[in-house]
């Protein structure tokens, strides 16, 4: 990953990008502790990207993502911590929409 991060504008765009940097962090050398965070976290913005959700539903589920994220403690892994600083831009991309 470069030092800049894109983060969409769009709400819709962001939910996908926030999925994607989640799954980007599965495969990083984290500890367990915070990989459980984030693995809920991966699951929760997946579920955010299905189609058919309706809006408030989705807001529902970035704000569980955010608060997991919050809740995760140091990964001590450059790379896993800008998909996490992505992921967190992503959820107030979504939320500011609300």
């Amino acid at each position: 990953m470069t030092d800049e991060i894109d983060v969409p504008t769009e709400p819709r765009a962001a939910v996908d990008a926030l999925a994607t940097h989640l799954t980007a962090t599965a495969d990083r050398p984290v500890p367990p502790a915070t990989n459980r965070w984030l693995g809920e976290a991966e699951a929760v913005a997946r579920d955010a990207t299905s189609d058919g959700l309706d809006t408030q539903t989705r807001q529902k589920r970035v704000r569980q993502v955010a608060t997991l994220l919050e809740s995760a403690d140091e990964t001590v892994d450059a790379v896993a911590d800008r998909h996490i600083e992505a992921a967190i831009e992503c959820c107030r991309v979504v939320l500011a929409n609300e």
